[in-house]
Order: C-alpha cells, then sequence, then structure tokens
C-alpha cells in the first residue's frame, strides 16, 4: 500500500481484513495525508493541514463500520453546522434540526425540508450509493433516481427553481460552491445537496484532537490487524518495493506515470496523461488570541463559517476561477475548530483556518483579499492574529504530494470526469496487480475512506479469481 492518506488505510484495513498480509508505506513522517494535525504556527497551537469539519467520515458507510471509537476517535458538534453571515451583521446558521431551519429559512423553509428530507431520512441507503462509482443497478433505484434528478443541474439553477429569499440562495450557493465548479456547471448543485443532507442526518462534527485523531484510530484499527506501517518512505519506483500480490497506490495520476514507468500499457498511460487537475487552494493557518469577533453571533455557534455574501457574488467568485483568474472578492470557507475543541490551543487563545479557490497551481498572493473577506464579517479579525501560516498551492503540494497544483480534489469532479475517473478502469489498471485508490478514483474528494474501500474491494475480486 503506497500511501497513508483515509484512502490508503481504509483500503489497508480491507485487504488486512481479509486476511492478507499488508506493508504500508508512506512518504512523510508522519502518516495521515491531508487528514494531519500538525503545529503549524506557534507551539500548543494544532491545526489541521487539510479538511477539520467531517460531514464524509462520520457519515461514510466504511468509516462507521469500523470500531474507530475503541481507537479514540470521539466527535464534537457544535450548535450549528456552518453558518453564513451577511453585510448588515445577520447570518443564517443551518442546524441539524429542520424545525429550526424553518425560522432561519423564512419562506423557504418548507421548500428545503422537500429538498433535503428524502436525503437526510435515508442517509445509509444514499451514502452507499452514491459514495461509489456510476452504476446501472441499484438496490434503491428511485432514491437513486430522485438524487440525480437534484444533483445533475447546476446550483443556480436548482436553487432559483426551489428558493425565493436571497438568504437560502447564498446558503446554497455556499455549500455548492466546495464542488470547486462553477455554480452555473452541471453537477455542482450535487454537492450542495450532499452536503447539506448530510448536515441533517450526521451533523459537520470535528474529531476531538483534531483530523490526526481519524488517522490515528484508522491506524490503530490496521496495526491491530498485524499490517506494518513504514513511515519516511518515499516511493519513486514501484520497482523498489519488496514483491507482492497486489499493489494499491493512493497517489494521482500524474504521480503513477512517474512511478510506474515500465508497468503501464501505452494505451492507459495515454488515458491517464488526460486526466486534468481542478483548481487551487489558497490557504492560511491563524493562531489567534481569542475568538474570532464575528458581527454576527451566529458565527460563534458554529465551526464552519462560509464568506461570500450573497449567492450572486459567491457564483461571481467562483467563475473568475473556473476563468483562470483571482477574484477581488473570494468566497472563504474558514474553520474554528477551538471554539469547542480547547485542546486545540493554549487556554484562552484558538485556532482557526481558511482557504480560498484560486487558478491550478497560481503564485498569486491572496492573503491581503483573503484576510479583507474575512474582516468584512470580523472587523478587527487582525488584531488577534498572534501568528499566520500561508499556504501556496505550491507550498500544499510540498506537503502532500496529491495536492498537485493545490488541488484538494484529486482531480477535476466536472461532467467530462464524472463518470469515467481517472478512465473507465476506475480503480484498476492495465497491470493486472496495480490500482489506484486515490481521490482520483470514485467517488472524488473527502475524507471517507471510500475510494480505498472499493478499490480493496476490486482487487480482493481479481485476486480471489
Amino acid at each position: 500500500m503506497i500511501g497513508a492518506g483515509p484512502n490508503g488505510l481504509a483500503a489497508a484495513i480491507v485487504l488486512a481484513e481479509a486476511g492478507l498480509q499488508v506493508d504500508v508505506f508512506e512518504a512523510e513522517p508522519q502518516p495521515g495525508g491531508a487528514a494531519r494535525t500538525l503545529e503549524l504556527t506557534l507551539p500548543g497551537f494544532l491545526h489541521d493541514f487539510g479538511s477539520a469539519v467531517h460531514p464524509l467520515a462520520v457519515g461514510s458507510p466504511f468509516f462507521s463500520s469500523l470500531p474507530l471509537a475503541s481507537y479514540g476517535l470521539k466527535w464534537i458538534h457544535a450548535p450549528s453546522t456552518l453558518a453564513h453571515p451577511f453585510d448588515e451583521g445577520a447570518a443564517i446558521a443551518l442546524d441539524r434540526d429542520f424545525s429550526s431551519n424553518d425560522v432561519a429559512l423564512r419562506k423557504d423553509g418548507k421548500a428545503w425540508r422537500r429538498l433535503m428530507v428524502p436525503f437526510a431520512a435515508n442517509w445509509p441507503a444514499l451514502s452507499r450509493e452514491v459514495l461509489r462509482p456510476i452504476h446501472l443497478f441499484s438496490r434503491h433505484p428511485y432514491l437513486l433516481a430522485r438524487f440525480g434528478l437534484s444533483a445533475l443541474p447546476s446550483a443556480n439553477a436548482l436553487s432559483r427553481f426551489l428558493f425565493r429569499e436571497e438568504r437560502t440562495k447564498a446558503l446554497f450557493a455556499g455549500l455548492a460552491a466546495h464542488s470547486f465548479l462553477s455554480l452555473d456547471e452541471p453537477l455542482s448543485a450535487g454537492f450542495g445537496v450532499l452536503l447539506g443532507a448530510a448536515a441533517h442526518a450526521v451533523g459537520w462534527p470535528i474529531p476531538q484532537g483534531g483530523a490526526q485523531s481519524i488517522t490515528n484510530a484508522l491506524i490503530g484499527h490496521l496495526t491491530n490487524l498485524g499490517a506494518k506501517i513504514t513511515t519516511s518512505a518515499r516511493v519513486e519506483n514501484l520497482r523498489d518495493l519488496p514483491a507482492s500480490d497486489v499493489t494499491l497506490c493512493d497517489v494521482t495520476p500524474r504521480q503513477l506515470l512517474r512511478m510506474a514507468p515500465d508497468r503501464l500499457s501505452a494505451g492507459y498511460r495515454r488515458q491517464l496523461e488526460k486526466f486534468r487537475y481542478g483548481p487551487g487552494t489558497f490557504k492560511v493557518d491563524y493562531a489567534l488570541s481569542s475568538p474570532i469577533p464575528w458581527k454576527a453571533r451566529e458565527c460563534l455557534g458554529a465551526a464552519t463559517v462560509h464568506l461570500g455574501g450573497s449567492a450572486a457574488e459567491i457564483t461571481a467568485s467562483e467563475a473568475v476561477v473556473r476563468s483562470g483568474e483571482h477574484p477581488d472578492r473570494p468566497f472563504v470557507l474558514l474553520a474554528q475548530p477551538s471554539l469547542f475543541d480547547p485542546t486545540r490551543a493554549p487556554e484562552g487563545e484558538h485556532v482557526a483556518w481558511a482557504y480560498c479557490h484560486v487558478p491550478h497551481g497560481s503564485k498569486f498572493d491572496m492573503l491581503e483579499r483573503l484576510e479583507r473577506q474575512i474582516e468584512r464579517f470580523a472587523p478587527g479579525f487582525r488584531d488577534i492574529v498572534l501568528a499566520r501560516r500561508v499556504f501556496s498551492p505550491g507550498a500544499l503540494e510540498e506537503k502532500d504530494a496529491n495536492l498537485i497544483g493545490g488541488d484538494i480534489g484529486g482531480g477535476a469532479l466536472d461532467l467530462r470526469q464524472f463518470a469515467f475517473r481517472p478512465t473507465w478502469r476506475h480503480y484498476a489498471t492495465s497491470a493486472r496487480d496495480l490500482y489506484l485508490c486515490s481521490a482520483s478514483t470514485p467517488p472524488g474528494a473527502g475524507v471517507h475512506g471510500m475510494c480505498g474501500y472499493h478499490a480493496a474491494r476490486s482487487a480482493l475480486s481479481r485476486l480471489n479469481k
């Protein structure tokens, strides 16, 4: 197993549970990939290198089947799943309880329920259906068809059809913008619907101690199954590995091409060379002297805050990025976990991170624009910053080789790469004993382990033939 990120560890667990002896090789000194927690600014301030809030981890069909709580994983739920502030000092908070949302969503309360209840109420079935490759035969055809009808349109088209309040349209736009797509592109609605349904079904919790707690729990279970994990062991060429029955790679197509120069057919290499990466990410980690001074009190009740203003503003920001430019008012995603987990910072002090989307591989410094957006909704924010660590797209890739050009999604997830990711083979390659299991395979990005789970199942199926 190459790579000890969530997908690599998930794949290793599936193989170990099947009775195979598994060896995991991780390039970095600390396992976890994007699910690591590190002192990135000052001593005692624990920052999540990647995702800090984990709806798809707590709602993962595979992770939910594992005894991760026995290895110390504890979930913390903030009062609200997320907050979305506006210029007038008000904010809309998304709560797990639909009754609470009815008040916040005003005229759109019933429309929101009609959209989200069928999926939230059937989350175990929905997550198993959508967190996998596209398939023709489903155990829940009506549920999947209903989701498809909501997920395939653009976010703006679905929002205009369903909602009347500008506040609700902005809330949904923020959810959909996690897609890295333009909100006028097909499929962008799917991200908003899936993340919204997860908010009601399982919440958007944070793991106590940071994302590293997820990694540590997976490793605890894996090593208990007899697997061996070697860190600081970067694999440059698969020929350097010991002999094995099967090799799974939690890497992106570009890396696999470098690692397996003589293992792949010419046709398969050409297919991988056509794989496209998505926009980049500009991220800043903060050590703070106090909680963020939000104008809207609702923001203090959520671990996630979406900073973008109206749906029109968020749409404009994401469209600019998709066109290869840098938005003046970027849509900013901010996480503030220490409000609800005091283990993350010294007493009375806090951590936060914020990121925005930028063109792939961008070298433009977005710090001023990003912090201007935070100050817009939290005047005085800069006054409480003790230290900051800036990650350009290139710096992110240096810290995690899978983040090509700052793409945290493992490759563009638009219509062209939705059905065949990274090729029609999905996890299999042209080499019978070699598989891909990264976010460049279905179902794509997120700390859910389902790419690794399905890849390992595919490998086991071939081994058992």
